[in-house]
């Protein structure tokens, strides 16, 4: 009995630690993205500002049509590149957070 007890112990703080290594690497993930987000938020607010500032500046309508054109060019480029790098970013969230739980499912396997 007393065997199966400290096997029951060892395989609880087994469980446990590979579950706290899944949740740091989530929260590390997740402060990644979180970083990530806030750099684009500034980077897009700043360029957004500079958009707006060349637009009142432009002296005919062609000028303020061509400013306001490349605006939105280069902030969907921006966009589409930063939805893309977040994309992969999770998807490593992902693959980080399994990780842990791979040598527990190959034991249990066998």
């Amino acid at each position: 009995m007393i065997n199966n007890l400290d096997d029951m112990q060892k395989l609880s703080k087994d469980n446990m630690d590979v579950m706290m290594q899944s949740i740091g690497a989530m929260t590390k993930g997740m402060q990644a993205i979180a970083a990530e987000v806030a750099d684009y938020q500034k980077k897009s607010f700043e360029e957004s500002t500079a958009a707006v500032e060349k637009l009142v500046a432009s002296k005919s309508l062609d000028k303020a049509f061509e400013a306001q054109s490349d605006f939105m060019k280069t902030a969907y480029e921006g966009f589409v590149g930063e939805v893309t790098k977040i994309g992969d970013m999770y998807s490593e969230l992902a693959k980080d957070t399994y990780k842990p739980y791979e040598g527990v499912i190959s034991k249990v396997a066998k």
